[in-house]
């Protein structure tokens, strides 16, 4: 079944700023592209510093009142929005599939109930997230309660722009913020129609303002901007290591969620069907574009032949094609560019004297050569090589061998990241042995790439630091506050006159 094209007419293309759909400052568009096609979809209005400088104000005007609303009707807007969002499930896939190049299969079944999970978890959490009470000195009573930040600066990346509107509107706005959100220019209209349907349920003008621009003027003006409190941030970390010294101006708090270079480890008494296919789910799932994504498999040397001949052929076998196909399990990467940095590192492999397993190129058929194809690709390298240190961030997964638990950890733990890793074996004691002993924020046993808006999502070292999801994005969004009230009212003896 092929779903019917989005009409560009029906689409929101300007900024949302205080509730009004308005051109930026300075007239500037840009161009959307479908990546299955190479065609614009529509033109969308360029936010700059100035138009950052008018949704700053607006969600400062915003924000006393957001704040001051009681917790559950924050809550029970957020709710709302959920139930808006799914009743609009097949658009905003659709819409999804068109701009990102997702296949809609996954958009459908993956994309729009996890947008919709999250703000349900967090229009839940709303008025359940408590303060505390501290034991402290005699005749004291101190307690402290959790206060909203107040004006919050988010940059969304492209690769999941619906699910990631969803992970930084959510436990802000349950928090008591008002947000200045950045989505990608590369894929913004998803996040565009979460405001109009965000305004349609009743979420007050203001609290919510959208700016589409480039990172290095809409975005640079959000980390630098002195009335935001925060920034929370997800992209790549040279950008992230940017972000930081642009917040220095007024020491805001910052939140990045980073690059990865998953490791996968498949030990020897692995179920290998189970591996096999979870493995193509966590490096093939969104053509690979993820930060969790398990782009380094460490398999174990008496089953590697065994593991790469069936799963070399299970790449071999996923259905590239049309993103608004529901047969379509891979569909083209996002942008010309990243096409381009993508099949560069199949040189890079090359160079570095690893070999191509499976892939590696775009694919033959004639009715893709308008898109941004890389076929599921597979490459042996040295654990030294540059595509098993740096972040491809496409369907390209870089395989090595180990012999011992010992030398897996090390090699799992070998780059300067650590966001996501996983590990096959039915020992349960190895299972708990090794995932202790990995550097990364997320570890997942017998399974990969799972996230639930219940658990923190976040990573160590060059992956970054603050978490998204649960009561730890709850906190990232909230400053604590410690009262002190002298129950006695009595000043200390050396006070007393």
């Amino acid at each position: 079944m092929r779903y019917a094209p989005i009409d560009p007419a029906a689409l929101k293309t300007r900024l949302f700023i205080g509730g009004q759909w308005v051109d930026g400052v300075r007239g500037q568009e840009i161009a959307v592209e479908n990546p299955f096609t190479g065609e614009t979809i529509c033109h969308i209005a360029e936010a700059t510093a100035q138009d950052v400088d008018l949704a700053v104000a607006a969600a400062q005007a915003a924000a006393p009142g957001w704040a001051r609303l009681a917790a559950h009707e924050r809550g029970r807007l957020l709710l709302k929005l959920a139930d808006a969002i799914e009743a609009d499930t097949e658009y905003l896939a659709r819409l999804e599939a068109t701009d990102t190049g997702h296949p809609i299969r996954d958009c459908l079944s993956l994309d729009v109930p996890r947008t919709v999970l999250c703000f349900r978890y967090f229009g839940g959490m709303a008025d359940k997230f408590e303060g505390s009470v501290i034991p402290v000195d005699a005749g004291f009573l101190n307690y402290v309660q959790r206060e909203p930040i107040g004006v919050v600066g988010q940059i969304v990346p492209w690769n999941f722009p619906l699910m990631f509107v969803s992970w930084k509107l959510g436990p802000a706005l349950a928090a008591g913020n008002t947000v200045v959100m950045k989505p990608s220019e590369i894929t913004p209209l998803s996040t565009l129609r979460v405001a109009e349907l965000a305004q349609a349920v009743g979420i007050p003008d203001g609290v919510i303002n959208i700016v589409p621009g480039y990172g290095h003027t809409a975005g640079q003006a959000i980390a630098e901007h002195p009335g935001i409190g925060k920034v929370s941030f997800t992209g790549s970390t040279n950008v992230g290591r940017e972000i930081v010294k642009a917040s220095a101006g007024n020491l805001k708090k910052v939140q990045l969620e980073l690059g990865g270079k998953g490791p996968n480890i498949v030990f020897d008494d692995a179920v290998l069907p189970a591996a096999i296919g979870g493995t193509a789910f966590g490096i093939f799932h969104n053509q690979g574009q993820a930060c969790i994504a398990a782009s380094r498999l460490i398999v174990h040397e008496n089953v590697a032949d065994e593991f790469l001949d069936k799963f070399t052929a299970l790449a071999r076998s996923i259905r590239l094609g049309d993103p608004l196909d529901s047969e379509t399990e891979m569909g083209p990467l996002t942008s010309r560019v990243h096409h381009e940095r993508v099949m560069a590192y199949v040189q890079v492999a090359r160079d570095d004297g690893g070999t191509i397993l499976s892939g590696g190129q775009r694919p033959a058929d004639p009715a893709l050569a308008q898109g941004y194809f890389v076929e599921p690709t597979i490459v042996r390298a040295d654990r030294k090589a540059r595509v098993q240190n740096e972040e491809v961030f496409g369907p390209f997964m870089s395989v090595t061998t180990f012999a011992d638990e010992e030398e897996a950890i090390a090699i799992a733990n070998g780059t300067a990241y650590g966001l996501g890793a996983g590990l096959w074996t039915q020992n349960l004691s190895r299972a708990h042995r090794v995932a202790n002993a990995i550097h990364a924020g997320m570890v997942w046993v017998n399974s990969y790439k799972r996230v639930h808006p219940a658990s923190p999502f976040g990573g160590f070292g060059q992956s970054g630091y603050g978490r998204e999801m649960g009561f730890e994005a709850m906190r990232e969004y909230t400053q604590p506050k410690s009262v002190w009230i002298n129950v006695d009212a009595q000043l200390p003896p050396f006070y007393r006159r």
